[in-house]
């Protein structure tokens, strides 16, 4: 089956939307038939990201909603209301993100960690509350997260960083959990999953043209990232659930 097929009935939210991530990762889904709606706190911002899709996909089911992803009440709503519109939600890709650091581990500053804490942890701490009991009420839930290798080597100058997305995978690893306990299926295997993919760092074809010498050696391209999410409903919920996936040299 193709991943068209895959995505054809599938609703799928994107938080962080308007970034280079969260436009590619758009595109791919509205090309492979899925229903998705991208999240960004910034009116201006989505509506570009939004505009961009609908050139690129003719005919994308494509729709945004400003929220503010600090707030757990306006996650939960946005949630809820997905759902009643559309009668399920099939998946969220976690795609907001951040980063801080400095040159030495003594110059690391806790106000770093602190902002860290917010974009990287808070957020996804509210989407995955807000959105589990819909996933796991989808007949195929999916939950993503971009992690960074930084998590599991962590470097001295970027311990606020490191210890952020370490975090996000832990999180990330008891919704799986949840997902694996709190199945409804009758044989008791999982519907949903979420899954961590990992990478160095992000590269755009914005980055390329504007650095045409640059190797981004270890880089995950946009385009790839955006494939590995689109394909994770061709996996079994059980076979997925829990996993990382690396997208760079471990």
């Amino acid at each position: 089956m193709s991943a068209a097929q895959h995505l054809q009935d599938k609703v799928v939210a994107v938080a962080g939307a308007s970034g280079p991530a969260g436009q590619a990762t758009m595109r791919r889904l509205a090309a492979d038939g899925a229903t998705v709606i991208g999240a960004d706190i910034d009116q201006h911002r989505l509506d570009a990201a939004l505009g961009a899709v609908r050139t690129a996909v003719p005919g994308a089911k494509v729709a945004g909603q400003v929220i503010d992803l600090l707030d757990p009440q306006e996650v939960h709503d946005w949630a809820d209301h997905l759902e009643a519109e559309h009668g399920h939600v099939d998946g969220l890709f976690h795609l907001v993100g951040g980063w801080r650091g400095s040159k030495t581990f003594f110059e690391t500053r806790i106000d770093d960690w602190d902002f860290l804490h917010d974009t990287v942890v808070r957020t996804l701490q509210h989407t995955s509350l807000a959105f589990q009991p819909a996933l796991l009420r989808s007949q195929a839930g999916r939950y993503a997260m971009v992690s960074a290798a930084a998590a599991h080597k962590p470097t001295a100058g970027g311990a606020a960083y490191a210890a952020a997305k370490a975090a996000t995978e832990a999180w990330t690893l008891a919704l799986a959990d949840s997902f694996a306990k709190e199945t409804t299926a009758s044989d008791g295997a999982p519907t949903a999953a979420a899954a961590i993919l990992v990478i160095k760092a992000l590269v755009s074809p914005e980055m390329r043209a504007a650095k045409p010498d640059a190797k981004f050696a270890g880089f995950t391209d946009t385009a790839d990232l955006a494939t590995t999410l689109a394909s994770l409903w061709e996996r079994p919920a059980a076979e997925l659930n829990g996993q990382h996936l690396w997208l760079t040299a471990r």
